[in-house]
This record gives C-alpha cells, structure tokens and sequence, in this order.
C-alpha cells in the first residue's frame, strides 16, 4: 500500500517553499509613493483605497504618452494609466469632485480634454468610491473571513463530535485553510508587482468560495477516516488517515480536475470584468485539493504522535546548545 503519510515532512517543506515568497512579496511595499499606494505589499483595487476610475475606449489606437500629457496638464500628475488593447484605457485618479452649480465635473472636464485633444472618444464609463466605502470594504472583508472561519470550525467539532478529540478535526481544517489563504494572497502580492494584478472585491468573493471549496474537500477525506475510526478502533491513527487518502483519492482529483478546467476555460475565453475572480478560483481549486489530501490529514497525524511538541522543544534547546558551544570555545 502506497505510504502517503509516512511522506508529511515533505508536504510541509513544499508548502512552505511554495509561501515563503508570498510572504516576502507580502513584506516589501509596494513602492511608488502617491496617493494609491499602501505600505502593503498587495496591489489594492479602488474598493479598498478610493478614487475614481475612467473606463474610455477612443475611435482610434492612442498612445499612453498621450493621456499622460493631458492628465498631468489638467492637474492629474497622481492618475495611474493602463492601456487595455490599442483603442482602450483605464485611467485612475483621486476621487474626482462633483460638478458644482452652473459648472461641469471634473470627470466631464477630463473626458472632454481627452475628446478634443488626443482623439474622439467612441465611449466612456465611470466609477467612484469614496473612502468611507472603502473603509467599510475592507472591515467588511475582514469579518466576513473571520465569521466563516469560526462558523466552519465549530460545525465540524459537531459533526465530528463521536470521534475521539473531535476539536482536532476542526482545528486541522482551519489550519489548512490558512494555509490555502496565505498561498492565494502570496500569489497575487506577486501578480500585483509583476503584472499590476489588483485585489478588489471580486478577489473576496474568490477567498471565500475556495474557503467553502477547500473545507468541503477536506472534510469528504476526515469523514472516511471517521469512518475507518469508528469500523476500527484498534488501528493506529497514521494507518486509518493512510487508508483514507487513498480511498478518497481518486474522488477527490477527478472532481478537483474537472472543475480546474472549468474554471481555466473561462478564464482564457472569460471577460477582463472577472478575470481577477476566475485566476483566484484556479489558483485556490489547485491548493484546495493539495491541501485537503496532503496537508489537513497529516496535522491530524503529527498532533497525534506529538510531532509539533518535540519540534518546539527542539527548537528551544537549540538556542541553548549553541550558547553553550560559544562560552566553551572562548573558554578555550
């Protein structure tokens, strides 16, 4: 029979080579300075920072040189420009003034500008987001992950509540879970220095439904071993989570593959308007179901011989052991 569990210390290396240059990426701000910018190192959308945002398609291909020319002539030096196609820009500013009594806006003013002094404009759209909904956004964001995280543990400490320390189930899903939360968000802090990838509200709406996806996975593979627990209790745990895995597997990778080609497909025929949903999605599908196999199960495993107690006991004597090398060297 194949050893899956026997190999957990390898799961783990992997995953942490695959978060350790997230969270690097997380560390280094994003740089740049101006009004946009976050001593974060996410890319963050207009939902999360405020500002406007002009959405123009010209009758003609334009060049960025030349929207930048006028929108540092109109006072506009912070706006942030991105080319989509030849005809098509995004330009982004500071929340942009509404039109006084008698007067135009500010928007009507660029649009206007752009219109006689670049090329004729085909058709514009525009949104703005003031910064108290954007605050809101972002408290909003953080609670709703927070609720879901502990809505989530404790129904699994229910529904596991015959099996013998039923909480470490619970625990182990959230554990994983942060691991596949902190893959996702490590990989588009990069996506965000390398390609401007931003994190908007359609990037919540992908964190929360792999959260769904990936503890619906986890638990088909804890309910088996439940399962094989409560068939037969004398088996130690690292044979009933091994048996389990491999019972599962099959399930679980032709449902995650079918649902990653799914997800793939709409994203190379998909629209720009979701792109930044479907890329969390097929990135989460892909750590969802590595972490639902490899990674939850074995937390069980290691909680279970104790592993994680004898690594931190380890790691405190280290310190210790390399102080007393060092005073019996320069004792010497």
């Amino acid at each position: 029979m194949l050893d899956i569990v026997g190999k957990r210390g390898w799961y783990f290396l992997i995953s942490g080579l695959i978060i350790l240059p997230g969270l690097i990426s997380l560390i280094i701000p994003l740089g740049g300075g101006g009004w946009a910018s976050l001593d974060s190192g996410l890319k963050p959308g207009i939902e999360f920072t405020s500002g406007s945002i002009l959405n123009i398609t010209f009758e003609r291909p334009v060049k960025e040189s030349e929207i930048r020319e006028r929108m540092d002539a109109l006072g506009h030096s912070e706006a942030l420009i991105q080319k989509v196609g030849s005809r098509a820009v995004i330009v982004r500013t500071k929340v942009l003034k509404e039109a006084s009594a008698g007067g135009i806006s500010e928007r009507q003013l660029i649009q206007q500008d752009l219109d006689q002094r670049v090329a004729p404009i085909e058709s514009a759209s525009f949104d703005s987001v003031s910064p108290v909904v954007a605050a809101e956004t972002v408290r909003n964001a953080a609670i709703a992950l927070v609720v879901a995280s502990l809505g989530i543990f404790l129904y699994i400490w229910y529904a596991f509540h015959r099996v013998p320390k039923a909480h470490r189930y619970a625990a182990s899903t959230i554990l994983a879970l942060v691991h596949d939360l902190l893959i996702m968000v490590g990989a588009f802090s990069i996506l965000g220095k390398t390609i401007d990838m931003e994190v908007n509200s359609m990037f919540i709406v992908a964190l929360l439904t792999v959260a769904g996806y990936s503890v619906n996975d986890t638990i088909v593979v804890f309910d088996r071993i439940r399962e094989n627990a409560l068939r037969h209790p004398e088996r130690p745990l690292d044979t009933q989570v091994n048996l389990s895995i491999l019972e599962t597997l099959g399930r679980c990778l032709n449902t995650n593959i079918l649902i990653f080609i799914a997800v793939l497909a709409m994203l190379l025929l998909g629209g720009t308007s979701i792109r930044e949903l479907l890329l969390a999605l097929a990135i989460g599908t892909v750590v969802g179901s590595y972490s639902s196999i490899f990674i939850a199960a074995q937390f069980l495993v290691i909680w279970d011989r104790g592993e994680i107690g004898k690594l931190l006991r380890r790691g405190r004597r280290a310190p210790a052991a390399a102080t007393t090398a060092l005073l019996h060297l320069i004792g010497r």
